[in-house]
């Protein structure tokens, strides 16, 4: 039988057969709203899992298990043995999502999948139940004739940083063994062109927290000479970057990346930034995004403005997030960050800094013999060549894997382009990228068979 069949049906013709059905499990996913960061949202990730393991057991998977660890949120995983001297390919997804938010900002209901202009829209049409729809298509294709062995790991807990993974991972390691991890949860460069992830960022958080004033007191008897916390805490934010945008933190890893063909218009576009506001930072831009540490603000605790009166505040705090380049070391760079802020304090107030939690860079190990079969498949799909890309921001699971499978040759895949808006309102998936995915993974299986 011809590798690029399925007895007398080629593989791209077995694919467009069976997405109507995925594309209806995908768009049946959706609508449970199985939000990881709510606790009440807890029946949603059990009967999330509990359609995942159907929907694996019907793809032909003759072991699936809904499995947890003490802690943990559930986890589906379906193994099918291969045919003999076959490699083993674990698929990765995950089936937890991001809370709604502002429902107002939403052009229809975000657990309510809608196909507008050729994208499916809701929370999780895209980041990441379409990762486990393309799994099902390449399963589906495929059917009974599954050229390697295949185990499908979907988590549950990816949106608050996968935290019982590595638990899970060591908890059920007879199960998990693998020859090739693909994880299907990254983004292709544009919607016609596919990329592999080789390069993520890593992240640190700290709470930073000034005090200058035992108790509040009057603006106008004491503003001039008394130092308020809040303005302080805005000085010292201030530090962490130069006149030019540039992160000033010292002692933090800064990288190169392939230009590609990213301009500021793309960038501009893709972002949102309105009309006048400069971008920061120099150096290419994918640099910028990619490779070199990025600092923001990303919560502040004051009085809220329609409660503020005028009081000088005796203390302030706010949350730093923190983006490694590839190659520094997430503990030492959370170190620098945390010796900046203490050592900048302006006008001797008090700064007490939290550590938080800290999350790995990572790089992949390009060119091995899984990582040139994906280049093909997903040439192949979309037919042109594929891009490798970096991300900016963090994958907790990605170095979860790496550190139970070393041996393993990992690909980081996925269903994103820069129109998604995974996490924001009105995220989506284009589903021309949606269905050169599915080939393109059900091509990899295929390639991942052959010789070497």
């Amino acid at each position: 039988m011809s590798p690029d069949r399925l007895g007398s049906e080629p593989l791209a013709s077995a694919v467009r057969r069976v997405l109507p059905s995925v594309r209806s499990d995908l768009e049946r996913l959706v609508r449970i709203p199985s939000v990881s960061a709510d606790p009440a949202a807890a029946a949603h990730l059990r009967a999330s899992a509990g359609e995942v393991a159907g929907l694996l057991r019907r793809a032909g998977l003759p072991e699936v298990e809904v499995l947890t660890v003490e802690g943990g949120q559930p986890a589906v995983l379906g193994r099918r043995p291969g045919p003999p001297g076959a490699p083993t390919v674990l698929l990765y997804a995950h089936h937890d999502v991001q809370p709604a938010g502002d429902r107002a900002a939403w052009d229809s209901d975000p657990f309510e999948p809608q196909v507008r202009d050729g994208r499916l829209y809701g929370r999780g049409a895209a980041d990441d139940k379409a990762g486990i729809a393309v799994h099902l298509a390449a399963l589906r294709a495929h059917g009974d004739r599954l050229p390697v062995g295949v185990t499908v790991l979907v988590e549950g807990e990816e949106e608050v940083g996968s935290p019982s993974l590595p638990r899970f991972l060591a908890a059920y390691r007879d199960r998990i063994g693998a020859d090739v991890v693909v994880l299907a949860d990254s983004a292709n460069w544009t919607a016609e062109v596919p990329s592999l992830t080789t390069s993520l960022r890593g992240g640190a958080n700290v709470t930073v927290q000034v005090r200058a004033l035992r108790h509040g007191v009057h603006s106008g008897m004491y503003g001039g000479p008394v130092p308020d916390a809040l303005t302080a805490l805005c000085r010292l934010l201030a530090t962490l970057h130069d006149e030019r945008g540039d992160v000033a933190v010292a002692g933090l890893a800064r990288g190169t990346a392939d230009p590609l063909d990213l301009t500021e218009e793309q960038l501009r576009a893709q972002a949102g930034l309105l009309d006048g506001v400069r971008l920061i930072g120099t150096g290419s831009l994918t640099g910028r995004l990619w490779a070199r540490p990025a600092v923001a603000v990303i919560g502040l605790d004051a009085t809220p403005v329609s409660e503020a009166s005028n009081t000088l505040l005796p203390a302030a705090r706010a949350t730093v997030s923190l983006r490694v380049a590839p190659g520094d070391d997430a503990t030492r760079a959370r170190a620098a960050l945390v010796t900046h802020l203490e050592s900048h304090a302006p006008w001797g107030v008090r700064v007490t800094v939290q550590p938080g939690g800290t999350v790995a860079p990572y790089a992949l190990r390009a060119g091995g013999p899984a990582y040139r079969a994906a280049h093909a498949a997903l040439a192949e799909a979309w037919g042109t060549p594929a891009v490798d890309i970096g991300v900016g921001g963090s994958l907790a699971f990605v170095t979860a894997f790496a550190r139970f499978a070393p041996g393993a040759e990992m690909l980081i895949t996925g269903v994103e382009d820069p129109g998604t808006r995974a996490h924001g309102p009105n995220e989506s998936l284009d589903l021309a990228v949606f269905e050169r995915a599915c080939l393109a993974e059900t091509l990899l299986l295929r390639n991942l068979a052959g010789p070497g």
